[in-house]
Parts: C-alpha cells; structure tokens; sequence
C-alpha cells in the first residue's frame, strides 16, 4: 500500500503544467488603395419633382388639406378659395343661357313660318284699292309686279335672309353665353389649388382665413419617394461627367455612402460663378430627405493618383481624439495611432498614415486590449 501511494504521488507530481494559449483574433489584412484624381463637392438633396402651388383667383382661404407632411395622391384638393362671388356670377350666365335658348327658338320659329307662309302672300299684305283683300290679292300684286312697283320674287328672299340673320344672331348670343360660362366654371376650378401627382405637403404659405391675390404663393408640394442632388460643379470638372456616370455621394445622414447617378447636365454655365449644375439620381429608400448636405466625388483630371491604405470600419478604434488601430506583430497586438481620410464606397476607411500595407488589423478589439500582451 505504501509502495502505491508513492507510485501515484510521483505520477501526480511529474504530468505537465497546461499552457495558456494565444487568443485568437478577428483579423483582415491592410489593404492598397488609389486615391488622387477625384475631388469632392458639396450639394443638396432635393425631391424628383417638386411644385410651387399660387393662387389664380383673389379671395379668401377656406380650406387646407394639412400641414407640412401631409400625403396626398393626385387630383386630391389640397387648398381651397372661397368662390361665392364667382357662383352667383355663374347663375347669371346660366340665366342668360336660358334665355339666348329662348330667343333662337324663336327665330327658328320664324323662319319657318317664313318659309311656309311666307309674307307676301299675306291677304293684308297690301292694302289695295278699296277692293275686298281676296281680290287685292290676286288682281293688284299682279298689276304692281307687271309695272315694276314691286317683285314679290325678291321680297320672299329678303324676308328669308332676314329670318335666317335673327337665326345666326340668336346662335351667337347662345354662344357667347356658353362661353361665358365656361369662363366662370374654369374661376371656379382656379379656386381650387389640386395636386398634380403622388406626393406631400413641405412647405404651406397660408392659413386658413388668409386673403390672397393672384400670384401669392400657396402650397410648396412634391414627390420625394425619389430624391436627387443639386449641385454646382466647377466648370473643370463638369467637364469629365457624361449623363449615366456613376459616382460616389457621401449623405450627411451617418456618413453613409450610395451611389449616385448623372441625371442631368445644364448645358449653360453660370457667367459669375463658373459652374455647371448637375442633378445626380439617389438610390429608392436612400435615408434623409429634401434640403440635406451630401458630398459628391466626381473625376478631376488635374490631381495625380495616389497609392494609400485602406482597413475596415471595424478595425477602427477611438482613445480619446485620436484614431487608432491594433496590429498583430508576432502574434500580439500592437497599437498604432493613424491618420485616416475619407470613407471608400466598398465601405472601408483610408489611411493616410500610421500604416504601410499588408498588415493584419485586429477587427472590433475588446475595451481591455493591451498593446504588447
């Protein structure tokens, strides 16, 4: 027993001491990256179609759809003017309509008793001779006709002419009443400021009970489900642009990177600022929205190409104000403080300094990382 118990002390005492082994990092490689022969401009995001509403008619707002933000589809009434001088105008033309009608009933009328008894067969037509008017009729026409004191022929023909002249005059009175209506139901229509297309509300000039005159600005409305920059590129570099390019924008919204697309080229540029505007197409769903700041990257022939370093987001670490990354270097990490620049569109950042390339950068580092251990 007692040889046994030494025979297992001794076993106990002679196995090995375990090894604590190297932690295991997350790591990417330090990569090579041109930079140079861009420049970068600054623009503003605007909506892909946007409307300034005015009032067309004077009176006073009666109605508004909602405040900024508001949503509406096309053909919703977003404004309305109070039109009840216009109304009571409108049922005055419709009385005048009436009677233009009238009045050309009345010459049709006419115009066929005319034609189908016509005057000049009237039996008191002609006074005569002191003769009955049976005898007036047939006996002193015909004698009058025969000297020459009458034509009974052309005396139809005026008459005619002169029924069918009150005809056209009555069908221009009953036009120029239908026009007038019409003149007023398009004030009526003006009085309503309608959306054009889908859309909202960003901008509202007037209040309810506001007077407004021809002119004054309503409603700014647009469609902001697409979103475009505006921005004014100098002369040098508009220059390299062709429609359909695409290129870099940096939003302001978490310095998010999209691709942007060339929309349109002005084909004049400004005489005191010598640029060109250029509006650029944003991706659907790009965050932010009208009126925010975005920087575009567009070709500049005249700055050199430039080979620098680029490492992920993640490798990317902040002790106080400076930047800095964690490299392995014999499998233990080691801090480097680095200058970086801007973002890149594959989302990593370059490195202007702190790097030479081809190193492995700890990705998302724990807090408690020491340099060296």
């Amino acid at each position: 027993m007692l040889v046994l118990a030494m025979l297992c002390t001794g076993a106990f005492l002679t196995s090995p001491t375990p090894v604590q082994s190297e932690a295991n990092y997350q790591t990417a490689p330090v990569s090579t990256t041109s930079t140079g022969g861009e420049a970068t401009v600054g623009g503003t995001v605007i909506p892909f179609k946007q409307v300034t509403l005015t009032a067309q008619s004077p009176g006073r707002v009666t109605f508004l759809a909602g405040a900024e933000g508001h949503s509406a589809r096309a053909g919703d009434v977003l404004l309305q003017i109070g039109d009840e001088s216009i109304q009571a105008q409108r049922r005055a033309a419709l009385a005048q309509i009436a009677q233009a009608e009238a009045a050309l009933r009345n010459a049709q009328m006419q115009y066929s008793r005319e034609l189908y008894a016509p005057r000049t067969n009237s039996m008191t037509g002609i006074p005569g001779m002191g003769i009955p008017s049976t005898f007036d009729q047939f006996f002193t026409r015909g004698f009058t006709n025969s000297i020459g004191m009458t034509n009974t022929t052309v005396e139809r023909q005026a008459d005619l002419y002169a029924r069918g002249v009150g005809i056209n005059q009555a069908q221009s009175a009953l036009a120029q009443a239908q026009a007038n209506l019409e003149a007023l139901d398009t004030r009526v229509r003006d009085t309503r400021s309608v959306a054009p297309f889908d859309g909202i509300i960003i901008n509202k000039m007037v209040e309810v009970g506001d007077t407004v005159q021809p002119g004054t600005p309503l409603i700014t409305y647009a469609f902001i489900e697409y979103l475009r920059i505006d921005a004014e590129i100098p002369v040098r570099l508009a220059a390299g642009l062709t429609e359909g390019m695409i290129v870099p924008a940096r939003l302001d919204v978490g310095g998010a990177t999209v691709d942007a697309k060339v929309a349109q080229i002005f084909p004049v540029a400004d005489p005191k600022r010598h640029t060109v505007r250029v509006k650029f197409d944003l991706p659907y769903d790009t965050p932010g929205g009208p009126g925010m700041y975005v920087e575009v990257t567009v070709p500049d022939a005249s700055v050199p190409t430039r080979n620098g370093q680029a490492i992920p987001n993640e490798a990317l670490i902040w002790r106080g104000s400076l930047p800095s990354v964690f490299v392995l270097e014999d499998g233990k990490p080691s801090l480097r403080l680095v200058r970086v620049g801007y973002p890149l569109p594959d989302g990593r950042i370059s490195v202007v300094s702190g790097l030479n390339g081809g190193e492995q950068v700890i990705l998302n580092p724990p807090a408690n990382l020491i340099s060296g251990e």
